[in-house]
């Protein structure tokens, strides 16, 4: 696995972006002023800028990175595969792969990607030895899946660490979780498919009601 941090918002290509979708017009006149209410409020994230101007402090990292091949009736053609992680360490993160002939366009076609995959992660201290009320693990126990590749995150006390694999501990320093248990099964080897468990794990985070929500409700 090849993991290099670097920030992903592009500052020069947004302070020329002109809004092609109505969300991204909302974005730059101020109605929307949170990543988590686009989500809150169902409404579609098509342009990557709207993610670039509402977490300008994103980041990356490159988790894997190699050529793959094709025949076609010119000969063999061959390409870059980049697979990126994205997430501001705080409770948004994403996962996405961009393929062309040149190394950097397919890193930018990733980077791109994920920023379009990006998901809220929900936060908490679900470990029974814990309760210290922080958002530093999950908050109850999730299941996440991608091919033959299966994830369990379990919540863990403070103080634990990540205890996972090195696709997973990326995904998860990313999401902003600090400590966490993990159990895998299927190819793990398959750094793609380990990496898109985590995040379904994560997005899984959202599929529960829980006691705190009632309050909001």
């Amino acid at each position: 696995m090849i993991s290099v941090s670097a920030s992903a918002v592009d500052k020069a290509a947004l302070e020329k972006w002109v809004p092609r979708t109505r969300v991204g017009k909302m974005v730059l006149e101020g109605k929307i002023t949170s990543l988590k209410e686009v989500f809150d409020r169902n409404l579609p994230l098509l342009e990557p800028e709207i993610v670039d101007y509402l977490l300008p402090d994103l980041k990356y990292e490159r988790i894997d990175t190699k050529i793959v091949q094709k025949m076609t009736d010119a000969g063999r053609r061959t390409r870059f595969l980049v697979v990126v992680v994205i997430g501001n360490e705080n409770g948004f993160v994403g996962i996405g792969t961009g393929k062309a002939k040149q190394y950097v366009d397919a890193l930018a076609k990733a980077i791109r990607n994920a920023k379009l995959n990006i998901t809220p992660v929900r936060r908490g201290c679900g470990s029974w030895e814990c309760r210290c009320g922080e958002p530093h693990s999950v908050p109850f126990t999730v299941r996440g899946k991608s091919g033959s590749v299966e994830v369990v995150l379990k919540p863990a006390p403070r103080g634990t660490g990540l205890v996972a694999g090195d696709v997973a501990k990326v995904v998860l320093r990313l999401a902003g979780l600090r400590d966490v248990w993990t159990e895998s099964f299927g190819e793990t080897r398959t750094t793609l498919n380990f990496a898109k468990a985590v995040v379904n794990a994560l997005y899984n985070t959202y599929r529960f009601v829980t006691p705190v929500d009632w309050l909001k409700a």
